[in-house]
């Protein structure tokens, strides 16, 4: 087995300010919390703290739900998209 050298990997850009990899990670960062917040304030809370809480029902879903659900799982099959 051949050990990794540095030379193998590609070098960044030597134009490539530091600061700006640096607001890069701050972004997909920023990017992360917001997503879970818009999470949060959408579908609430209630699902994750019944599954975490074995106790809890679950709560039953809608007609329009269950019409979305199917509505969904079809047209994975008919894309070809399968959970498989």
């Amino acid at each position: 087995m051949v050990a990794c050298t540095h030379d193998e990997f590609p070098q960044p850009p030597n134009d490539e300010h530091p600061v700006v990899a640096i607001v890069a990670v701050i972004a997909m960062i920023a990017a992360i919390l917001l997503i879970t917040w818009a999470r949060f304030e959408v579908h609430g809370t209630s699902d994750i703290e019944a599954a975490l809480n074995e106790d809890a029902p679950i709560p039953p879903l809608g007609d329009e739900q269950r019409e979305l659900d199917a509505a969904v799982t079809s047209n994975r099959f008919a894309a070809g998209v399968s959970p498989q």
